[in-house]
């Protein structure tokens, strides 16, 4: 760690007391405004992953000048341990952070996460030409910066980097554009969060250009101001690699378009729609969708056809009634916790004997004795997991209110004696009858029509004479 220990000497990160922490159970190391006089205190992050540099403003540094590392320092930070080096709560020069970039190429740093920092100044990145790194995935959160836009030129020296990133995050921090040509440079990205932005329907098709994020296969746009459906497939639908799509906590309507001019990727397998708005499903849905989350809308009723469909969630929408699932032959997983659904129909239940992990917890259960068998068969059945049984609580009839409806008797026999004692019943009075029967044969008193028979008519006149 002594050139980590080197960099924060040189960088003069000397605002107040401070020192590192270490954390052996997570490996962990917390370093603190560290000054000249604690630097030191950095020896105890030998054995850790993660480091992280808190609190500072190196804004008075930006003229500052790293030297190049000798042979030997290099060597030294290639051997290190650590994999991810987090920076926050920083003011930091963006031509100072050049510098720091091109110093963490001869470490074996992986993850960098740059958590509410302030980036001031532009730099031309020219320390940077031509430079590899080792780091793989980059994240920012809550940060302020210049804009993207028109800035393409004094990105161009991180081309090599660039290409080779595989996760990126850019979270909080009012994104409300993001050029083409970034995404063109990020050829090899498998993943990018764009959460909590301010992206809004006209700045996805800019983004997603062609040959913009070229192997992207997780995309998260959660928390912008996305509103038209439709809007977002246009802007997405070249984006051939995509597998994973969050559109969740946005406001999506279907919008004016044509339904039939939309056309998600092929690719795509998992889509997440909650907490979108929604009244209704809207179409078209991917087609080749494994799973489908519409929790926390305002959905009444689903109708869905989906021959790959795996898993589908419902959770805490206004259903007053099991969605119909028939379209969907392949489905293990169906939650529908926080629902209005009061009964599940022992028919119905016999459409779930194929799912795997069902869940209903939370809904007002009007416990009959057919609707709470109908839950006990399926709990039976091991299909109900988290949630069961205290999470089904009865609301009806007001002898059963507050009962958990495990506990409602539901058994044949107490649900409709009078079907069980009926054949019961019957089946005595059948015993009766042929136990008469047989004591008056005993005692050669055989019924009239038995004499009719023929070799039994001679035993009759017989028994008749005497």
């Amino acid at each position: 760690m002594r050139g980590a220990a080197l960099l924060l000497l040189a960088l003069g990160l000397q605002q107040a007391e401070g020192r590192c922490f270490f954390n052996r159970t997570e490996e962990y190391c917390l370093c603190y405004r560290l000054t000249q006089q604690s630097a030191g205190s950095i020896i105890q992050c030998l054995a850790a992953s993660a480091v992280e540099f808190q609190g500072g403003d190196l804004e008075k540094y930006a003229d500052f000048a790293i030297e190049d590392l000798d042979a030997s320092t290099i060597d030294m930070l290639g051997s290190l341990e650590i994999r991810k080096i987090i920076f926050s709560d920083l003011l930091v020069p963006e031509v100072l952070l050049a510098r720091i970039l091109r110093f963490f190429s001869y470490t074996r740093v992986q993850e960098m996460v740059f958590e509410s920092c302030s980036f001031v100044g532009r730099s031309s990145w020219a320390d940077m030409a031509g430079q590899a790194l080792p780091i793989v995935s980059l994240s920012f959160h809550n940060v302020t910066a210049a804009a993207l836009a028109g800035r393409e030129q004094d990105l161009s020296p991180l081309g090599r980097w660039l290409g080779a990133l595989q996760e990126l995050s850019v979270t909080a921090s009012h994104v409300a554009v993001l050029p083409c040509a970034v995404g063109r440079a990020l050829g090899s990205l498998r993943s990018l969060d764009l959460a909590h932005n301010s992206l809004g329907d006209d700045s996805l098709a800019p983004a997603f250009c062609r040959g913009a994020f070229a192997q992207l296969q997780v995309l998260s746009l959660r928390h912008n101001n996305l509103t038209s459906y439709h809007a977002v497939c246009g802007g997405v639908q070249l984006l051939g690699e995509l597998r994973h799509l969050d559109l969740s906590h946005n406001a999506l309507i279907t919008g004016t378009s044509s339904s039939s001019a939309c056309q998600w990727p092929a690719s795509l397998r998992v889509f997440n729609l909650s907490n979108a708005g929604l009244d209704e499903v809207l179409t078209p849905l991917p087609p080749n969708l494994e799973v489908l989350d519409l929790s926390s809308n305002r959905l009444h009723a689903v109708d869905i056809s989906l021959r790959s469909l795996q898993a589908l969630f419902l959770s805490r929408n206004v259903l007053p009634a099991l969605p119909s699932i028939r379209g969907c032959p392949a489905l293990r997983t169906l939650h529908l916790d926080n629902n209005l659904i009061a009964e599940l129909p022992r028919d119905e239940v016999l459409l779930l004997e194929h799912l795997r992990d069902v869940a209903v917890a939370g809904n007002p259960f009007n416990c009959t004795c057919a609707g709470a068998g109908a839950v006990q068969a399926l709990a039976a059945m091991g299909c109900l997991g988290q949630g069961w049984p205290q999470g089904y609580v009865c609301q009806a009839p007001a002898r059963y209110q507050g009962v958990l409806l495990r506990d409602v008797p539901a058994s044949v026999l107490q649900c409709n004696p009078a079907a069980v004692l009926a054949p019961v019943c019957t089946g005595l009075a059948l015993l009766c009858v042929a136990v008469a029967g047989g004591l008056l044969w005993a005692r050669g008193a055989r019924p009239r029509w038995l004499c009719s028979l023929g070799r039994q008519k001679d035993a009759c006149n017989t028994a008749e004479r005497l």
